[in-house]
């Protein structure tokens, strides 16, 4: 592409860009967009960026209140959501959010346990109170598979309450897995090479026993009862899909790439499933990486073979979903540099030359948000696939352009993309010196 086309599509991001002045009509126009949309996933270019966690809020709060937004669906593990879930529709024992925030403690501690998610979750809670009733309170749920041990922790719990007899044949089932000593990732290595047998048709029996008795456990004490029995079926539905993700884990990425956010969509499904049980309106806000929500289809992700989340709401739902994703040209990260590292303040350096965060740098606006559904010479001149910044939990500053960057056509990953254009980081709740636990996901070694 000339320097001359080049400077055209700069002018015409200018042009039709949307500048974000910290006003609260800045985002009028996006509410305009999203409309009546039944999902709205929000990304992020970054696991420790400030400004992404705290537009991603703004955005969120407005939904919420604007648009009968039910739910906030997030890329953590179910269980430790399910607290937070708790306390912000306030039938937890939890008496500030960062109490709802303590079963986080595995790495990276900074994902969720920082000040902008800390200050989200007050907030959620202090408007859920504002509301009649238990049924209208806005709800906060883990999309993630990586709690497969505390997953069927919770289920035992759950069935000791309801039905004892239950509870000691989920355990004789669960206790298949107990070879790995709790370690998902060694029960994957030992049942991948033949050193332990597959637990899977404990799994899917567990799962398919906890949905026969669906009627008599969930209506033994109306809508929290009905809740309840919900969390309980996802825990056991995501024992069921974490044992194939951790088998998976050794035969590619890609194979477990895929099970990973086929089962954050089913969950989105069946999220959807629940709400409409229980006569409300499913309209849920998604948070994860850019790497999950953007469509895969126009990355080279999509062509290696790999899906993501944003490609199967797109295909279920349509122009019910709408896809907004972050970008950022320099500034300040907290991230790792190895996994189970401390977290540390990085800098992040000036994007690379032939990426979008340099176009858009070249706008020279230091925060804005364009439209990409929109047909216009914006998005015409945005259309050439370029690379694209992704930093996960792991930042590698002198390898970054193997490690954190891809090739995408950002107008058909998103419909909307907000650029920041100097960021800073987020701010962890706890010292950075503190000691976290260090069992390795598919995502090593960035961390998406």
């Amino acid at each position: 592409m000339s320097q001359e086309t080049i400077s055209q599509s700069i002018d015409a991001i200018r042009k039709f860009a949307h500048p974000l002045t910290g006003s609260v009509k800045d985002y009028d126009p996006l509410m305009q967009l999203i409309d009546n949309a039944q999902f709205v996933l929000i990304g992020e270019a970054s696991h420790g960026t400030h400004e992404f966690y705290q537009q991603r809020a703004e955005i969120t709060k407005r939904l919420i209140q604007e648009k009968g937004f039910t739910a906030v669906a997030v890329e953590a593990d179910f269980p430790d959501a399910d607290r937070i879930d708790r306390f912000v529709r306030g039938v937890s024992k939890d008496a500030t959010a960062a109490d709802a925030l303590a079963d986080f403690q595995d790495f990276p501690l900074w994902m969720w346990r920082n000040t902008d998610v800390l200050n989200f979750i007050t907030w959620l809670r202090q408007y859920n109170d504002t509301l009649p009733d238990y049924g209208a309170k806005v709800g906060f749920y883990g999309l993630d598979l990586y709690s497969m041990y505390a997953s069927m922790q919770a289920v035992l719990k759950y069935l000791e309450q309801v039905d004892p007899e239950a509870a000691a044949q989920a355990r004789h089932r669960y206790s298949c897995f107990e070879h790995a000593g709790e370690d998902s990732k060694s029960y994957g290595y030992a049942t991948t090479f033949g050193l332990s047998n597959s637990c899977e048709d404990e799994a899917v029996n567990q799962l398919m026993e906890l949905q026969r008795c669906m009627g008599e456990y969930a209506q033994q004490d109306g809508r929290v009862a009905e809740d309840d029995f919900f969390d309980a079926e996802q825990n056991a539905r995501l024992v069921k899909n974490a044992e194939a993700y951790y088998r998976a884990m050794f035969q590619g990425r890609g194979s477990s790439w895929n099970v990973r956010d086929a089962h954050m969509a089913e969950t989105l499904d069946h999220l959807v499933a629940h709400f409409e049980r229980q006569g409300k309106q499913p309209k849920i806000v998604v948070w994860a990486h850019n790497s999950h929500l953007g469509d895969a289809r126009a990355t080279q992700m999509g062509k290696a073979g790999e899906w993501n989340v944003g490609q199967l709401v797109r295909e279920r739902y349509g122009q019910e979903a709408v896809l907004i994703g972050f970008t950022t040209y320099s500034g300040m990260v907290t991230a790792a540099s190895h996994w189970g590292d401390p977290a540390e303040i990085k800098q992040v350096r000036p994007a690379l030359p032939e990426s979008y965060e340099a176009v858009f740098h070249q706008v020279e606006l230091p925060q804005f948000w364009l439209n990409l559904r929109e047909e216009n010479s914006a998005t015409a001149g945005l259309q050439k696939s370029r690379l694209e910044r992704a930093i996960g939990v792991i930042y590698s500053p002198r390898t970054e352009r193997s490690s954190h960057y891809f090739q995408a056509k950002i107008p058909a990953q998103f419909d909307a993309v907000i650029h920041i254009d100097n960021t800073r980081a987020v701010e962890p709740l706890d010292r950075p010196d503190e000691p976290e636990a260090t069992e390795m996901p598919e995502t090593f070694p960035t961390g998406l």
